[in-house]
C-alpha cells in the first residue's frame, strides 16, 4: 500500500498535516456552534415559559399602539395585547373597520381603545400631527409597527408599477420610521415615570427581508431596510430600557399573502401572533441575529436550516426563490386571465338579456 504523503518532503508533510488539522478544527467548531444554536432554538421555542408582559406594564393602565390594526395580523396583535391587560390605540386606514374592532376588543377584554384613521400610503405631515394629537399624554409602553404592503403578485423590478413601488417603500419604511418617532418619546416618558417598567417596539418584517427575493425586489428591499434599522435602533434604545424586536415570518394566512389555508408552515394570524408574543426577546430561528426573532416553530426551523446550510445570501437560495416566485407569477396571471374571461362572459350575457 502506498502512503499518499510518501512523495512529500518533511516540510511538505508538516504543511499538509497542519492544513488538515486546521480544516478539522474549523469543521468541529462549525458543528459545535450549529449544534448549540439548534439546541438554543429548541429551548426558546419549546421549553422556556411565555414572556411575562408585566415587565412592559401590563394591567397598570398602560397603552399599546398597533398599526394596520383593522384586519389580519394587526387585528390579532391588538386582541392579544388587550387580553394581556393593555389599553389599545388602533391605527389603520378605514374608520368603520376600526370602530368594529374597537367595539369587539372593549366588549371582550374590558379595556379602553382609541381609533385613529390613518392612511399609511400618504406620507404627509398632517397625518403624523393628527396621530400625535390623538395619543397626546397617553402612558404608552408598546408600539407594534405592523402595517405593510407587498406586490399584488411577483413581478420583475423593471416591470413594477411605479405607484405600487412607491406605496411599498412609503408604507413599509417611511411610515414605520415616522410613526416610531411620534410614539417613542411617549414610551420613554412613560417608563421613566414607572419604576421597573420597560418599553417595547415590534417591527414586522418577513422572510423576504431574510432571503433576497427576486420578483419581489422592492418589497424585499423594504424589509431588509427594516432589519438593519431595527437592529441599529435596538442598540440605541436598549440603554434607555426600550426593547426593539424585528419579527421575521414566512407565510401567514392573510389578505396580503393571499393564502387562505393553514398548514405546517402556514399558521393563521392567531397562531402566529401567539408565538410572537410568547417569545418576545428571544431569537427563535434567528440565532445569528441581534434584535431579531423568527417566532413561529416551523418558520424558525426553516430559517435555521437555510442559515446553517447553503446560507441566506447564497446563489442557491437566491435561485430557488426566483424559481418559486416566477412560478407563482405564472399561476397568478393565469388566474387573472380566467377571472377576466369569466367577467367578460357575464357582461356579454347581461347585454343579450
Amino acid at each position: 500500500m502506498v502512503c499518499p504523503f510518501s512523495d512529500f518532503t518533511g516540510t511538505e508533510s508538516k504543511v499538509v498535516t497542519g492544513l488538515a488539522f486546521v480544516a478539522l478544527t474549523v469543521g468541529l467548531f462549525k458543528l459545535t456552534t450549529a449544534t448549540l444554536s439548534f439546541l438554543s432554538m429548541i429551548f426558546d421555542l419549546y421549553i422556556l415559559p411565555p414572556v411575562n408582559f408585566s415587565q412592559y406594564g401590563a394591567k397598570k393602565g398602560n397603552w399599546a399602539l398597533v398599526t394596520g390594526a383593522s384586519d389580519g395580523i394587526g387585528k390579532e396583535y391588538a386582541r392579544q395585547i388587550a387580553k394581556k391587560g393593555f389599553n389599545v390605540v388602533l391605527v389603520s386606514r378605514t374608520k368603520a373597520k376600526l370602530e368594529a374592532v374597537a367595539k369587539e376588543i372593549e366588549g371582550e377584554f374590558d379595556v379602553k381603545t382609541i381609533i385613529v384613521a390613518f392612511d399609511a400610503s400618504k406620507d404627509v405631515p398632517e397625518s403624523y400631527e393628527a396621530l400625535k394629537e390623538a395619543i397626546k399624554g397617553l402612558p404608552i409602553t408598546i408600539l407594534i409597527n405592523n402595517v405593510g404592503k407587498s406586490h399584488s403578485m411577483p413581478v420583475s423590478f423593471l416591470d413594477t408599477d411605479e405607484k405600487e413601488m412607491n406605496d411599498i417603500i412609503t408604507i413599509n419604511d417611511f411610515t414605520t420610521l415616522r410613526v416610531t418617532r411620534v410614539v417613542s418619546p411617549l414610551i420613554l416618558s412613560t417608563i421613566q415615570k414607572q419604576n421597573g417598567v420597560r418599553g417595547l417596539i415590534v417591527n414586522m418584517s418577513s422572510f423576504a427581508g431574510l432571503f433576497p427575493t427576486p420578483m419581489l425586489a422592492t418589497y424585499t428591499g423594504s424589509k431588509f431596510f427594516l432589519q438593519g434599522w431595527s437592529a441599529a435602533l435596538a442598540g440605541e434604545l436598549k440603554p434607555q430600557n426600550i426593547d426593539v424586536e424585528c419579527v421575521l415570518s414566512y407565510l401567514v394566512t392573510s389578505a396580503m399573502s393571499k393564502v387562505r389555508r393553514t398548514s405546517f408552515t402556514v399558521p393563521n394570524p392567531k397562531q402566529f401572533v401567539a408565538s410572537t408574543l410568547k417569545n418576545i426577546g428571544r431569537r427563535g430561528g434567528a440565532q445569528e441575529r441581534y434584535a431579531t426573532i423568527t417566532p413561529y416553530p416551523s418558520h424558525a426551523l426553516m430559517h435555521w436550516a437555510v442559515a446553517n446550510t447553503v446560507g441566506v445570501f447564497s446563489k442557491a437560495a437566491n435561485h430557488l426563490n426566483y424559481q418559486m416566485h416566477k412560478s407563482i407569477r405564472i399561476r397568478a396571471l393565469r388566474k387573472a386571465k380566467r377571472i377576466a374571461e369569466a367577467n367578460a362572459k357575464d357582461s356579454d350575457f347581461q347585454k343579450t338579456e
